[in-house]
Parts: structure tokens; C-alpha cells; sequence
């Protein structure tokens, strides 16, 4: 599959290394404290990527979807502690709203603006899918002021 921006070629998906059945991956603890560290990750503010992250690099644990059963978004909705906003959808948007900041202070940057054009433009493709699913309402529009204000308040 063909990159969206660019003319370079790449791979459609991601795939987990192939694990034998001689290797296994000893994490130390089980489905309950699993359970119970994501929710305490996500109670600091922690979206699912970076509780991920976390456990992988504190904690020894490499597949958490597989210690728990399902992956970390889907827990957590059911627990209710997930965001009401998407994950990949907040890091778009602070990704427009730093190079916003940006922008305001060198209006010559000619490639940060086609930058903040390319991530808008996903945020927006982003948006008309979430819409389509559901996740979002159909009313729900990005609007660059708003999202600053609600990446501060995250922060």
C-alpha cells in the first residue's frame, strides 16, 4: 500500500514477532494486577499507547491483550476510564496545535505549513470515519482553538 503524502512505497500493517512454542515470555504478573495497573495508569491521564509503553518497559509485559484477554482500548472502555476523544484522533491534534504554536511565531516556514495542512487533513479524515463508526457525534467538528484548549487541559 502507497504512502498518502509522499511517493515512497510502504508495508500495510505491522505483524508481532512469531514466538515458537520453546520461547515463552515470563511477565511476573497476572490477568488481576495486569488489570488493575492499567487502571491506575489510566486514572493518571495515560491513554492506551502510552499504558502499553509503560507495561512493556517497567513491567515485563509484552503482550497485554494477551495477558488480559482483549486490548488495552477495549478494557478500558469497559472499565469506563477511556477517553471520550480517541486516542490517535488527541495526538493528531496536538500535533496541529504545537505546530500552530509554531507557525504564530515563523510565518515564513513554508514546510511546517504544508505540515499543519497534511495533519488537519487527517484529523479530518480521522473525524469523518470516527463519525461514521459512531465513536464521535454527528455533529462533532475540529476547530484549532478549541482543540488547544482541550490539549492544555490535558496536559
Amino acid at each position: 500500500m502507497a504512502r498518502m503524502h509522499t511517493k515512497k512505497k510502504g508495508k500495510s500493517k505491522s505483524r508481532k514477532p512469531m514466538l515458537d512454542g520453546s520461547v515463552e515470555i515470563k511477565s511476573g504478573l497476572g490477568k488481576e494486577e495486569t488489570e488493575r495497573i492499567i487502571v491506575q495508569y489510566s486514572k493518571q491521564g495515560m491513554g492506551p499507547t502510552a499504558i502499553g509503553e509503560k507495561l512493556k518497559r517497567e513491567h515485563n509485559v509484552m503482550y497485554p491483550s494477551s495477558t488480559i484477554g482483549k486490548k488495552i482500548n477495549k478494557f478500558l472502555k469497559e472499565k469506563k476510564e477511556a477517553n471520550a476523544l480517541p486516542d490517535d484522533l488527541l495526538t493528531l491534534m496536538a500535533k496541529a496545535v504545537n505546530l500552530n504554536k509554531h507557525i504564530e511565531k515563523n510565518r515564513q516556514d513554508k514546510s511546517n505549513t504544508l505540515n499543519m495542512k497534511r495533519t488537519e487533513a487527517k484529523i479530518w479524515r480521522l473525524t469523518k470515519y470516527y463519525i461514521k463508526k459512531g465513536v464521535l457525534p454527528g455533529n462533532w467538528r475540529y476547530d484549532p482553538k478549541q482543540a488547544e484548549l482541550l490539549i492544555r487541559g490535558r496536559s
